[in-house]
């Protein structure tokens, strides 16, 4: 059991330097709070801006933002901006609330940060032998040991944290198990029918859904649209028919199902920076055996 000497809070004021493109890590901690005299209002803070990430490991507390209440228990953390209309709070009782924070001035960082909370909401579950919560943990005690002692150490410590939150939810989104029936049944039908496929309207009728109900929960869960996704399968076929056919540009965009060759060609090019001759070419880039996309 932790005793008070593990716990604390450790802040950073080092020189920030608008030019150089860092992260400024402002503040980690380890508490445990005992009663609702524990109560934050985001909008009466004065330390702002900054981004908060705050991750139970016991008890619980209450985080409401907007008109939304949420409970925080084990495992559970909630991500909230500062100065902004939310409140944090021990709910009262005799549990105590215990839980890691880290506190981050928004700067480079913040379009991930809104990635996730778009992604993950603002109260995500994360296992606590995930990477983002042991990045956390190991952030707090090389902190509570004197070991972040200048602004260059803290920012690769604060990137790697938001890259590996950024990661954590990204990987949880493209895990097909926990995918609606709906959503896999529209990538296993564009898997396989990707040569033929008009477009969205085809699949939303195909699948019995409206247009807009298939854009929205399909790039909920698999993180790009139908449109991008059936575009991503055709560059990967393309590539490959590049790589293993001496077959003409108007041939493999007809095979992988363009149209025409030009605007197979201006696809590719949108997608890769090349356009398909010169992709196959290899003249003046790196010769790919293959591209990834995620």
């Amino acid at each position: 059991m932790k005793t008070d000497q593990n716990r604390g809070t450790f802040g950073f004021r080092f020189n920030e330097q608008p030019h150089l493109p860092l992260c400024y890590l402002f503040a980690v901690g380890n508490e445990c709070v005992h009663d609702c005299s524990y109560h934050w209002d985001g909008l009466v803070r004065s330390d702002g801006p900054l981004l908060l990430f705050q991750y139970t490991t016991s008890g619980e507390g209450v985080f409401e933002t907007g008109e939304d209440s949420y409970r925080v228990p084990q495992g559970r953390a909630f991500l909230a901006e500062i100065p902004d209309n939310h409140r944090y709070y021990h709910p009262g009782g005799k549990q105590p609330w215990e839980f890691y924070f880290l506190l981050i001035r928004p700067g480079l960082i913040l379009p991930l940060w809104e990635q996730i909370k778009a992604s993950k909401g603002p109260v995500p579950f994360l296992d606590s032998g995930s990477i983002p919560i042991r990045m956390l943990r190991d952030i707090f005690a090389e902190a509570q040991a004197g070991r972040i002692t200048d602004p260059y150490l803290a920012s690769s410590y604060v990137y790697q944290f938001i890259t590996e939150l950024s990661r954590a939810s990204a990987t949880t989104n493209r895990n097909k198990d926990g995918w609606p029936d709906s959503i896999q049944e529209a990538v296993q039908f564009m898997d396989a029918n990707y040569f033929r496929m008009i477009g969205q309207d085809q699949l939303a009728e195909k699948l019995k859904l409206s247009k807009f109900h298939l854009l929205r929960t399909f790039t909920k869960y698999v993180g790009v649209t139908p449109n991008d996704y059936l575009n991503r399968i055709r560059m990967e076929k393309s590539i490959e028919l590049l790589r293993t056919t001496d077959w003409s540009i108007e041939r493999i965009g007809t095979a992988v199902g363009y149209s025409t060759g030009s605007y197979f060609i201006k696809v590719f090019h949108k997608f890769t920076g090349q356009t398909p001759g010169s992709f196959r070419s290899g003249n003046h880039s790196l010769h790919y055996n293959r591209l990834f996309f995620d």
